[in-house]
Formats: C-alpha cells, structure tokens, sequence
C-alpha cells in the first residue's frame, strides 16, 4: 500500500520547501523508497530538452538523486499569460488534472511515501480551479500545514487556510510551525496545542529560527541584480548577516572595523573608500596570527569600476560586485528580497535538514 502527504503553508516565504527537504530526508530514514511532486507549480527553470520544470523539483531530483522523471515531479506549471488563456477557454482543467493524477500515480506506485508539496498558500491556484484543497483533494492526501511561529496572527492565518481545506474535504493530518524564536519556544508550542486542540489537530514539530537560512549569499545578489561577481567566482555561497551602504568620509571610515559576514555597499565612484577596505582586509590577511574577516563589495552607481580597481580588488580576494543602481536603491531591493535555498548550497541545505529533522515527530506525520 502506497502512502502520501500534502504539505502546504499558510502564505508566501513561510519557509515550506525547507520544511520539505528535512520532511523528506527524515522519511528517508522510515522508508526504503521516498518519492517526491509539485503538482502545480510556478517559478520554473528548463531542463533537459527544453522542459519547464519547478525549481523545487529540480533542487529535491538532484540533492536527493530522486530516480523520477522531471515530468512526473512537477506535471503543470503556471507560466506567465496561462491564467488569461485559461479564462479565455483555450486550456482544460481536467486535462491539467489528469496530468497531476497520473504522475502522483506513477510516482507512488514506484514508491512507499510520496511527499506532495503545494504552491504559495492553500488559496494559490485558484484562478485555474488547482489551489492547494483542489490538488490535495484530488490525489485524496492528508495535509499538513506550514504555518509561521508566532501565536495569534500564525493561528489566524491558519484559520483561513484550514477553512478552504475543510470545504475540499480535505482532512488537516497536522500542523508544523517555522521560524520559532528560542526566547518563546515554550511559551509559543503550549499555547499552540492549546488553541488546535480546539480542532482536534496535533503540533507536529515547532522549527527554531536559524538566522544562516535566511541570509543571502553572492549568488542570490548576482540573482537579484542580474549580474555577475567582478571577482569571487569561487565565493559565490558566502553568506551575510550585515549589510552596510558606506558613503561617508575617510576620516570617520578608517575609525570602523570590518566585521565577519558584511557586505559592504559602496559607490564605484568612492575609489577611496574602495582602497581603504582592500587596507583593511590586507591588515586582516597579514596580522600576526591573521584574523580571517569574511566580508564582500557590492559597487554601485552609473559608472563600473576602473578595470585597474577591479585588478586590485582581485589581489585582495575580496568578492565583488558591480549594479548600476543607487546604494540606497540597492539596500531597498535587498530589504525586500527573501534568499530561497538553492541546491548548489549545500551548507544551507544541510543545516535545513538537521534542523527539520530534529525538531518534527515523524510517528504523527506518518502514523
């Protein structure tokens, strides 16, 4: 007999592909065969010949070397223009559904659990009649929701997705919650149970805050910018805590220390506040003993920096690079840009991992 769950989230950047990679590693452990699908999905990349395909299946089909087709992963994808053409009457939804139910039947039948992860929140999807309840509903799975580690609003947010759920028939098989601070965990999972118990719903695992998940790293700025590192290449999944736009005098920026994990946004224009960062992490490089400081440029303005700047920088090893936008419009794009875990950082995959694994009870996901 075949098994499965639906994992869905109670909004965007809740953190359900992180939960989804420990969930699955951690099943992994109960079962010899472990399959894994989004049935509908959105951000996508091309595989192979051409093959649009979800970018969680592609992190979930490489990092756990999955032996399933892209195409059975991730079966319908929403590319921009597909909710006109839908309303416009040129796409089937229940060719799009026959298309889901035949890959989770591919997958599960090849499998002895299959994890089916959602799209956005439960409502995602509704346009084209495939949100969340639709698809859980339609491959008969259990949910289990992803929820955000506070009390009241988390709970509220809870409350709307449950309701659609409810109304598909779909049965809630439990509640994680992400991101819980340490200073609250108690307080936060007792008052928790407390109020699902008014459903009857168990907490089945309460995920601490890891601040490292969500730093971005050089890559999600070459991502965000659309760009490439100047100098770097090889430091592409540094990852950073402080963020600092430096644009001030020489006399008040000699006086500040570098400190671990800082990107440093400067004008390309500032070639003296440039040279006195490259001294400071030269000071860093030849202390005695050395004091490693691991830091990184990002050059703005409408200028890039002169090619014997960058031949310095590259002396240094100090990564960096360039965007033609403001430093203070860098800051802003940066403030609301949210770093997704991508499988070529295996140090943020993993520590998602042995977080998730360790904090979720297995015996209620899967009894």
């Amino acid at each position: 007999m075949t098994r499965g769950i639906f994992i869905a989230a109670t909004g965007q950047h809740i953190g359900k592909t992180t939960l989804c990679l420990g969930i699955l590693a951690g099943l992994l452990k109960i079962y010899n065969r472990v399959g894994f699908i989004k049935p509908v999905g959105q951000k996508h990349i091309f595989v192979n010949n051409q093959i649009p395909v979800d970018k969680d299946a592609v992190l979930f089909h490489e990092y756990f070397r999955l032996n399933i087709p892209y195409t059975a992963m991730s079966p319908v994808i929403i590319p921009a223009g597909m909710t006109r053409e839908f309303l416009d009457g040129l796409i089937d939804t229940q060719q799009l559904k026959d298309k889901i139910t035949d890959a989770y039947d591919h997958i599960s039948s090849n499998h002895d659990f299959t994890l089916s992860e959602g799209t956005g929140h439960v409502g995602v999807g509704s346009i084209i009649d495939l949100n969340n309840a639709d698809v859980a509903s339609l491959l008969g799975l259990e949910a289990v929701l992803i929820a955000s580690g506070g009390l009241g609003s988390a709970f509220d947010a809870l409350a709307v997705n449950c309701a659609l759920f409810h109304a598909k028939g779909v049965k809630i098989k439990g509640v994680i919650l992400n991101r819980v601070l340490n200073e609250k965990r108690e307080m936060i999972i007792n008052y928790f149970q407390k109020a699902l118990n008014r459903w009857n719903i168990p907490l089945i695992g309460a995920i601490p805050y890891e601040e490292m998940l969500a730093e971005p790293s050089i890559l999600d700025f070459e991502t965000l910018f659309e760009t490439k590192v100047l100098v770097g290449e090889k430091q592409r999944f540094c990852h950073f805590h402080h963020l600092s736009i430096v644009d001030t005098s020489m006399r008040l920026y000699r006086q500040e220390k570098l400190l671990n994990n800082q990107l440093i946004i400067t004008p390309a224009s500032r070639e003296d506040l440039i040279l006195a960062t490259l001294a400071k992490v030269w000071d860093s490089k030849l202390a005695t003993p050395p004091r490693p400081t691991s830091c990184a440029l990002l050059l703005t303005g409408p200028q890039p920096p002169r090619p014997l700047l960058v031949e310095k920088i590259k002396r240094a090893d100090l990564p960096c690079l360039y965007t033609s936008v403001s430093s203070y419009k860098a800051m802003q794009m940066i403030s609301s840009f949210t770093a997704k875990i991508r499988q070529e950082d295996l140090c943020k995959v993993e520590l998602a991992i042995q977080l998730v694994e360790s904090h979720v009870d297995f015996s209620l996901l899967t009894s």
